[in-house]
């Protein structure tokens, strides 16, 4: 899947309606080469449901720790709203996880939604106090 995939524009539509511009701002920085999730380690994934796209995040070395070659950081997960409460954002959470261990050994992230905050939690990330992170998950190696 990319952000020139069929059905993203859908997607970001959906998540630009809620308020969620992060999901414009993936689609932004692929288009533009900014981002391609496609260094050693990184993912972008997504979820359909009936042809449909549902659901993306990604993962990527974590941009806000430059000279910290093992830590990651979960980016832009969404899941459109008629599919929520159904799995798919911990299925996704934790599918982007999986290729984290070979090169990371630690994955942060930051979020502003309570709701995705508790879905984190549940999925092994814990609260963190820290410049840029709200939340962290040790890779086992």
């Amino acid at each position: 899947m990319t952000p020139a995939s069929s059905g993203f524009d859908a997607l970001a539509s959906d998540a630009s309606a809620e308020g969620r511009r992060f999901v414009v701002r993936l689609a932004d920085e692929w288009r533009s080469g900014a981002n391609g999730f496609d260094r050693q380690g990184e993912a972008l994934r997504s979820a359909f449901r009936d042809g449909i796209l549902v659901a993306v995040g990604g993962l990527n070395a974590d941009p806000y720790l430059p000279e910290d070659s093992g830590t990651a950081r979960l980016r832009h997960v969404y899941v459109r709203p008629a599919w929520r409460r159904a799995g798919l954002g911990a299925a996704l959470t934790r599918h982007l996880l999986s290729p984290a261990g070979p090169r990371f050994r630690r994955v942060r992230l930051r979020t502003g939604n309570p709701d995705a905050a508790r879905l984190y939690e549940r999925c092994g990330f814990e609260p963190v106090d820290e410049q840029d992170a709200m939340h962290g998950f040790g890779v086992a190696p």
